[in-house]
């Protein structure tokens, strides 16, 4: 078939599953092919890209013949470690995909795929396909021994081990075999001079691979309703984290589209401080309070703690701390189901977004609080940032959903301000730390008559998404949430029924319904739905947030993931699997579990 012919189509976003060694990962879709995959690192050019092309893309497809096969994808039980079934009249058949977590944080990524029928018999095709740079580059294969080998100009070369014969073809590698009941095959992938790149040991890596995870998820202290699904996004989260560096991406993928066929295509690959609070509360309330000491190490790094001068706060960066991270289109991609621009790096990097303050204070506010205490360096940023926030709070920006739209004044802006003004007052309190008590306070306050003066709009009845305005927008459910006004409080509960009668729709909350600067629409955010059942919960309506809250786990993939957001059937769209996803979940999880059970919610930010 001609190289540029599509012969396959594409899999859905949620018919994916993720495997990684917190270094990089590697989507696998529930027919047995590795559609994407960043190599070395999470954030690296591609080598697979199926999932964004077709057959121009790299792909490593690994499946029995048995086309009228039902398949099944499952987590092998409290790990990372992905399997997928073919269940025929004739066979059964297994693929076992892992990245094994090796000693040192610095090795190189090994994919280990093995394949084994269960009964009877099959022929198990494979195609291992390299594509460098993000399919840019002409990747070439070779014969290496028994191995072939992937190399292109300036690119680092991969070699696929095999306890089977592999041949070359179009420079792909290539095995046809049969296999009875009770045979296994295995395949390794990874870096070229890689000695721990050699097939026949995938045994010892799957057991030692299973018990690391088992050993890190046995640490969750969370033993409440829907174990499985909050086990499940904790996982996925500590998969997201860099063991090199700290940090925890946003999402696996770049380039999957929030709208079929649209251009809302962006590179989550990165770290957003807006993410924060969200990460230390879900870690920290799970009990997992090395994860999150190291996640604010990492943060802390970023705004130069060990520094005598303060560093500018960015929006988002680079898991290695890196703040230019500049968009580029991949014009030769088709995009997933048609979507281009497919984009590579993030514009976001150099907007101002005044919400990132609120969250990172927050953040250090919950690590002193149930985990390390803050150093003097550290405060003495902490206070920098606080003066900043106090001169700044009042300007434009361009909010948390980085709106391509002009700068407005925005309530989640303001609102986040508060919050920071509120974090830093309480953590000077509790740690008897120096601080101009009286000037914070004052801006604290005049924020806080700011927010109702001015986005309380009473002839709508509502708090609205900006000054001026009357729209409203999901990022209202955190108000509660961060403690601004009480969960029952009248006019936070007809701001509720205005979000619900507005942005709401069978459970799946859409962040905003205005124009944002670009064309086309995209879907409802997986997060806000989420913050919309705890936001109930909190409010006492417990019944409701509970029917909600089991819809959305509808919702899910097969295997637990979530991705960004939902199209108007549920079906996935957007980067996959959302990092604030699974973070929303756990906390929805956590509160609504303790108000279903009865308990007082004591453990509280």
């Amino acid at each position: 078939m001609a190289e540029d012919v599509c012969s396959t189509l594409q899999s859905p976003i949620e018919a994916h599953g993720i495997i990684g060694d917190m270094r990089s990962a590697a989507l696998v879709a529930d027919n047995g092919s590795i559609d994407f995959c960043c190599w070395p690192e999470f954030d690296s050019p591609s080598i697979f890209t199926a999932l964004l092309d077709c057959d121009r893309a790299g792909v490593f497809e690994l499946a029995p013949d048995l086309p009228g096969a039902r398949r099944q994808q499952i987590y092998l039980p409290d790990s990372n470690v992905l399997q997928t079934r073919w269940i025929d009249q004739d066979a059964v058949v297994e693929v076992t995909d892992l990245m094994p977590v090796a000693a040192e944080a610095d090795a190189l990524p090994r994919l280990i795929r093995r394949v084994e029928v269960r009964n009877g018999t099959a022929t198990i095709r494979l195609r291992c396909r390299v594509r460098h740079d993000y399919s840019r580059a002409d990747t070439q294969a070779h014969a290496s021994g028994e191995d072939v080998c992937f190399s292109a100009e300036g690119q680092p070369t991969l070699r696929l081990s095999a306890t089977q014969a592999l041949r070359i073809e179009a420079h792909s590698a290539i095995a046809v075999f049969e296999l009875k009941e009770g045979e296994c095959a295995e395949f390794i992938l990874g870096g070229a001079e890689d000695p721990m790149v050699r097939a026949g040991e995938g045994q010892a890596c799957l057991d030692e691979t299973l018990a690391f995870w088992r050993n890190w998820i046995g640490h969750s202290n969370y033993k409440g309703r829907w174990r499985e699904m909050v086990d499940r996004s904790a996982l996925a989260l500590k998969l997201l984290t860099s063991r090199r560096h700290g940090g925890i991406i946003a999402a696996a993928t770049f380039g999957l589209p929030e709208a079929p066929g649209g251009v809302r295509n962006w590179d989550y690959r990165y770290t957003w401080i807006r993410d924060a609070s969200f990460t230390v509360y879900a870690f920290m309330r799970l009990g997992f309070t090395t994860e999150a000491n190291d996640y604010m190490r990492w943060v802390r790094d970023r705004v130069g703690e060990c520094c005598d001068e303060p560093a500018r706060l960015g929006v988002v960066y680079g898991l290695d701390g890196r703040e230019e991270l500049p968009e580029s289109e991949l014009d030769h991609l088709s995009g997933h189901g048609g979507a281009k621009p497919v984009l590579v790096g993030n514009g976001a990097h150099d907007q101002v977004q005044l919400d990132i303050y609120g969250e990172l204070l927050d953040a250090v506010y919950l690590a002193n609080k149930y985990g390390e205490a803050i150093s003097h360096q550290g405060w003495k940023h902490v206070t920098h940032i606080v003066d900043k926030v106090c001169s700044s709070w009042h300007q434009k920006d361009v909010g948390i959903w980085e709106m391509r739209n002009p700068p407005e004044h925005y309530l989640h802006s303001r609102l986040m301000c508060w919050v920071a003004l509120d974090r830093a007052l309480r953590l000077a309190e509790k740690r008897s730390l120096p601080a101009p008590f009286e000037r914070w306070d004052k801006e604290r306050q005049a924020i806080h008559d700011d927010i109702w003066n001015n986005f309380w709009n009473a002839d709508a009845g509502h708090f609205v998404q900006k000054l001026g305005s009357v729209e409203l927008d999901g990022s209202m459910l955190l108000m509660p949430l961060v403690r601004f006004v009480g969960a029952s409080d009248p006019q936070w509960l007809s701001t509720l029924e205005a979000i619900e009668r507005t942005l709401v729709r069978d459970g799946m909350v859409y962040r905003y319904r205005q124009d944002d600067g670009l064309p086309g629409d995209e879907g409802a955010f997986t997060a806000c739905s989420f913050w919309y059942v705890e936001c109930l919960a909190r409010a006492g309506q417990v019944e409701k947030a509970h029917l909600e809250f089991q819809q959305l786990l509808r919702y899910a993939n097969p295997l637990g993931l979530f991705a960004e957001e939902f199209d108007r059937h549920g079906h996935h769209l957007g980067n996959t699997p959302q990092g604030l996803s699974h973070l929303a979940l756990i906390s929805a999880a956590s509160f609504l579990d303790r108000k279903l059970s009865g308990q007082r919610t004591q453990w509280q930010p």
